[in-house]
């Protein structure tokens, strides 16, 4: 079809010189599909074409039935016999339905007929039918009667509507000809090889054109995740920790956290060191105490009895925990006057792992701390219990374990029912009075 509307189209053009209106020389063909072979022909130079927009007034359904059978008032006159006996109403609504209210009140409005008791009689011995009429000439003028008809159709809802349509005055192009070439729209190698391109109509592009829009730009389901997790701290009066420093130094990463330089945590085949720079000179001022607290303990601990290495404090590490990011807020936290706070941080860490199905390199870890006077394992317990609900998961059982920087420490496991077993979904303690108290919290504060 397409094929053969354009050498219509080229055809026309050569017989006459131009095409004052398509809708007239294609009549049965739509304004979308002569706009199409246009565009085609004009891409290869052929034709050159401008819109014509037009509009007219063409009959609804209802005025289609007026037309084709008299408007209501003039079915409901002729319903009537003369004489003054006429009609009853109740026969009139038994032969019409719905519409005898209609055609007698338009009828009474025109002085056609009267109610004479419970009958409806003849006022006039003959009528015209205008509606009928005025129908009868938009046909008659192809949508394109005088003001006058419009104006009295109008008065009458669902009779006529106004259309607007499309169509195109077309003249010859600068390459104009009845022959149809197909254009090439690639140059490939085979036409480079074989020299064809030299011979070959291109098609040109359309810079213009929009395109297709990209099936892009879904949230990824880890993100997906991740913003729930958000939204249910944001619900309970966190507030988000800054998580961009994935790269720690080994004291806030361990030693501001009370893990000693001999831990297992801190070997090679468990932590990513960086090469360069290796080491950084940024020690916090409250260094020493987190020194003394090593070596000799405090705050009702007696250290780990060793000699605490400045040297090993200062080597950077990929983060293999949020719990740096924590370490140094809550030291923040401990500079203002004591008021209870809630954080939480979810962001990537990093671990020396050797890859398989449940292990990465890389992870995200969610964490919470929450500051406040007069904590305890119960005020941990109870929110647990509400933090896993909000996501649906209601039957926890907790584990002791340990932890260097958190006693009482414990994991927490959920009853799954796919695998038939309990599975571990978190671990959680009481951070050390070691660690807070290093950190320069006052005597009192607990965090969780």
């Amino acid at each position: 079809m397409s094929e053969d509307l354009k050498l219509s189209i080229l055809n026309k053009l050569a017989a006459d010189g131009s095409i004052a209106d398509t809708k007239t020389a294609f009549a049965n063909v739509s304004s979308e599909t002569i706009l199409g072979a246009l565009k085609s022909l004009e891409s290869q130079e052929k034709v050159t074409y401008e819109a014509i927009t037009s509009e007219v007034w063409s009959i609804e359904p209802e005025g289609q039935d007026q037309l084709k059978n008299g408007s209501y008032e003039a079915r409901i006159y002729d319903a009537v016999p003369a004489g003054e006996q006429g009609i009853s109403i109740a026969d009139l609504n038994a032969k019409f339905g719905k519409l005898a209210n209609l055609g007698m009140g338009k009828g009474f409005q025109n002085k056609w007929i009267k109610k004479n008791g419970a009958n409806v009689v003849r006022l006039v011995d003959s009528i015209v039918d205008q509606v009928k009429a005025d129908l009868q000439t938009i046909v008659a003028t192809n949508g394109n009667p005088s003001a006058e008809v419009i104006k009295n159709l109008k008065k009458r809802a669902g009779l006529i509507k106004l259309t607007k349509t499309l169509s195109y005055k077309v003249s010859k192009g600068a390459s104009f000809s009845t022959e149809l070439k197909k254009q090439a729209t690639d140059l490939t190698v085979e036409m480079l090889q074989s020299g064809a391109w030299k011979n070959s109509e291109f098609k040109k592009f359309n810079f213009d054109s929009l395109g297709i829009n990209p099936n892009g730009g879904h949230l990824h389901p880890l993100m997906k995740v991740r913003e729930e997790f958000r939204q249910i701290f944001f619900e309970m009066g966190f507030e988000e920790m800054p998580t961009n420093n994935f790269v720690d130094s080994s004291f806030w990463n361990f030693d501001a956290l009370f893990v000693p330089q001999q831990h297992a945590a801190r070997d090679l085949q468990d932590t990513f060191y960086l090469l360069d720079p290796a080491t950084t000179d940024d020690l916090p001022a409250f260094w020493e105490t987190v020194k003394d607290v090593h070596e000799k303990g405090g705050y009702g601990s007696i250290g780990y009895r060793y000699e605490w290495s400045a040297d090993e404090a200062k080597k950077l590490v990929l983060r293999t925990h949020t719990t740096a990011v924590s370490s140094s807020v809550l030291h923040k936290l401990a500079q203002e006057p004591y008021k209870p706070a809630k954080f939480f941080s979810i962001d990537r860490v990093y671990r020396n792992e050797e890859v398989d199905a449940t292990h990465l390199a890389e992870f995200h870890q969610v964490e919470g701390v929450i500051a406040d006077k007069n904590m305890s394992l119960g005020s941990l317990i109870a929110f647990l219990d509400i933090f896993f609900k909000k996501m649906g998961i209601t039957n926890l059982r907790f584990k002791p374990t340990y932890n260097p920087y958190t006693e009482p420490s414990m994991e927490i496991f959920s009853w799954h029912d796919g695998f038939k077993k309990w599975v571990e979904i978190g671990n959680s303690g009481m951070f050390r009075p070691e660690m807070l108290r290093s950190l320069g919290l006052e005597d009192g504060v607990q965090v969780a």
